[in-house]
């Protein structure tokens, strides 16, 4: 926990900054993207939701998502086949049963308990492993469907309300 106190003591002014200037057509945001610079450590290679939409779309089956949330926010919503990864338990985890030949995309909220859970994978000695830039949020801002048990939906779960500014799309549901 006080790795996290650190890291965020110096993003708090991010935080504080509106989540304006979004380009609605493409889910752009500069001061979003200003926010993961100062979170992301940059050790784990990131896919950029577009990119991965597309390539979900014309290679299906060719990658393996991770949703490494909790089991809360995963509940509400994820990417459609994606498994769960419960973020508190990463450290513990083997990830005996992936297989480690197979391209696999990590995702949070926004990126940062991702790129923790790719270092491990990496460290485990997995090859093809990518964060989702801007996570979930980033998804969905950009107009690409989420899911939960009854099908497609306009939810997702914010974390809190202190980061619920960067999700400019969808239904903010707190379960």
């Amino acid at each position: 926990m006080k790795g996290w106190i650190k890291r965020f003591a110096g993003v708090g002014w991010a935080l504080l900054l509106p989540a304006c200037g979004t380009n609605a057509q493409s889910g752009e945001n500069p001061a979003y993207d200003r926010l993961l610079g100062t979170l992301y450590r940059g050790t784990v290679p990131v896919i950029r939701p577009a990119a991965l939409a597309r390539q979900l779309h014309e290679q299906p089956g060719t990658v393996l998502l991770l949703d490494t949330r909790t089991p809360a926010e995963y509940a509400v919503s994820h990417l459609r086949e994606a498994r769960f990864v419960d973020f508190d338990h990463y450290k513990q985890a083997t990830f005996a049963d992936l297989p480690r030949t197979q391209e696999i995309v990590v995702y949070c909220s926004v990126g940062a308990r991702s790129e923790q859970v790719g270092e491990r994978l990496r460290a485990l000695g997995f090859k093809q492993v990518y964060n989702l830039y801007g996570g979930i949020f980033q998804w969905v801002n950009q107009g690409l469907p989420v899911y939960n048990a009854q099908g497609i939906t306009e939810n997702v779960h914010p974390y809190s309300a202190l980061w619920s500014p960067w999700l400019s799309r969808g239904n903010k549901v707190y379960e």
